[in-house]
């Protein structure tokens, strides 16, 4: 199931962001406009649903959480964009990937216990 939302997800959100890969969740994250669309099977169809509802693609970054770690993942086919110097499905501009870090840990605050303003 695929959500998307501006603000953190709920525990009963992400049980059913879960039901795809169980402790993974893939997301997609404008990091412009802070929306996140997370659940689905591959990233572009995330990417389509924000490409949709008026986010640019200079703005969206993909990856992951690790649920059971606790950890965010960087990783992406979205991510290869030579144009804009990102030769890697890792996301490799410091600050994106520092941006969708924060963001990624706002978004599934509930999920890492870490409340959040």
């Amino acid at each position: 199931m695929i959500i998307t939302s501006r603000k953190p997800y709920t525990a009963g959100e992400i049980e059913k962001l879960k039901e795809e890969f169980e402790v993974y969740v893939k997301t997609v994250i404008d990091l412009k406009r802070k929306v996140c669309s997370a659940g689905a099977n591959r990233h572009f169809e995330s990417e389509e649903i924000l490409l949709g509802e008026g986010s640019q693609q200079s703005d969206l970054w993909g990856g992951g959480i690790d649920l059971a770690a606790g950890t965010v993942n960087f990783d992406s086919m979205i991510n290869i964009r030579p144009q804009e110097n990102n030769r890697s499905n890792e996301i490799q501009d410091p600050a994106k990937r520092a941006a969708f870090e924060e963001l990624t840990k706002f978004f599934f605050q509930e999920a890492l216990n870490e409340p959040r303003n």
